[in-house]
């Protein structure tokens, strides 16, 4: 077997890549949502924030595709950390290859003097088998979720917002598309931050570092993956402060579908039911700015019963459980 890296600029390596792949979540989550060669290329060159994640792909002695390795070395922060995701073939998971390649991602954070690796499994029984094996230990849960555009209530959602309008009086909301406005930026470094108020269960990790650069780094690697930034901000009347904000992502080469980036209120302006505003404010907002959008991605920790009540009021439906493993290496 051979395990390469792939190049962004090598086609035919990114579709066998994005084949792997689907194969995989075909028969293990066959509604779990898959990229497109190009933006499985555009992940190599930008990644999320102009942090770009490596590839490396397995093919057996004929030259087939048989399993993928996407790996992410942090550098903004969790330095010592790397994580990856695994796929493999269904027609190659007698251990071999999972085995193989689990060993390259294990020496490669050797090599990088990273001393801890995670990844994320579906609660399946083979999966779990797998990470056991190789001496993997659960840390958390993640559920994604997703929400039918085509089926939504919208009486529903615009009782979301009334009633949240109701409760947080004190603040008005600013609808943004694309990068931020300058005068924006320093007071969104808090509002991002605070996105380290989430469960992280028994996970090994440290706070997200977040700042001017990184946020723009976020907009220019999203913008040049050819998706569109949709905001909404929750500002202080009397302050003028930011108090919170949501953002969802639309692709712009399969524009029904979404993804939903981040939904954050600061500690200091909580209990103003703000988070139901800000996710009730963007369907509103969508419904009109992207017509062709029919669904939207998101994922949270399971124990994250705040957004997952309001995400369920607004008829989000649970596509997948991934269970997140760790080890020390």
């Amino acid at each position: 077997m051979e395990i390469i890296k792939l190049s962004p600029d090598d086609e035919a390596g990114c579709i066998e890549a994005v084949a792997v792949q689907s194969a995989a979540v075909k028969q293990d989550c066959p509604e779990m949502l898959v990229g497109t060669p190009r933006g499985f290329a555009d992940m190599l060159r930008y990644g999320w924030d102009m942090d770009p994640e490596q590839a490396f792909l397995a093919r057996d002695d004929d030259g087939t595709a048989v399993g993928l390795l996407v790996v992410s070395l942090p550098t903004y922060d969790n330095t010592n950390h790397v994580w990856f995701d695994l796929s493999v073939h269904p027609d190659h998971r007698d251990g071999t290859v999972a085995a193989a390649l689990i060993e390259y991602v294990e020496q490669l954070g050797r090599d990088n003097g990273r001393t801890m690796i995670g990844y994320g499994g579906f609660d399946l029984p083979e999966a779990i088998a797998l990470a056991e094996k190789h001496g993997y230990e659960q840390k958390a849960i993640e559920v994604n979720r997703r929400q039918d555009l085509t089926g939504l209530d919208w009486s529903v959602v615009q009782s979301v917002y009334d009633e949240a309008v109701a409760a947080s009086t004190a603040y008005e909301l600013v609808t943004l598309t694309g990068a931020l406005p300058d005068d924006m930026l320093d007071g969104m470094i808090a509002v991002t931050a605070s996105i380290n108020d989430a469960p992280k269960d028994d996970l090994d990790i440290e706070d997200d570092v977040y700042s001017t650069e990184r946020l723009r780094a976020y907009e220019e690697a999203q913008a040049k993956s050819d998706h569109t930034i949709h905001r909404v901000v929750a500002r202080e009347k009397a302050t003028g402060a930011l108090a919170g904000h949501t953002v969802i992502a639309v692709e712009r080469e399969r524009p029904h579908i979404g993804h939903q980036h981040d939904t954050a209120v600061s500690r200091e302006h909580r209990g103003h039911r703000l988070g139901a505003l800000l996710k009730s404010a963007m369907l509103l907002e969508l419904r009109d700015a992207e017509p062709a959008l029919s669904q939207v991605d998101t994922w949270n920790a399971e124990s994250n019963d705040h957004m997952i009540g309001i995400n369920e009021q607004l008829n989000y439906k649970i596509v997948a459980r991934i269970l997140a493993y760790q080890k020390a290496v």
